[in-house]
């Protein structure tokens, strides 16, 4: 996390998530197919990853301009900044 304030600023949080279960946007949209979850770690915003057919949680970060994700797939730990572009 050295030299990103965004991770630093990310890692006491933890928002409710919006979904437990699903992409909020891909369920909105009717869809059902995502490789992973990823969780905004400044509002709860449950989107898929970039590995995912429509990468909702990237798109989240550029309407939102919310630059942490957390993994939201169990047992991962990891948290990705999109403006700095680290890892944490």
């Amino acid at each position: 996390m050295a030299g990103c304030e965004h991770l630093e600023r990310a890692a006491g949080r933890d928002p409710e998530p919006g979904s437990r279960t699903a992409c909020e946007d891909c369920a909105r949209l009717g869809l059902d197919v995502w490789a992973h979850l990823r969780l905004c770690t400044e509002c709860g915003h449950v989107g898929c990853c970039d590995s995912s057919p429509r990468q909702h949680a990237t798109a989240h970060f550029h309407g939102s301009g919310h630059p942490v994700i957390r993994s939201f797939e169990p047992g991962e730990s990891w948290a990705w900044c999109y403006r700095d572009e680290r890892l944490g």
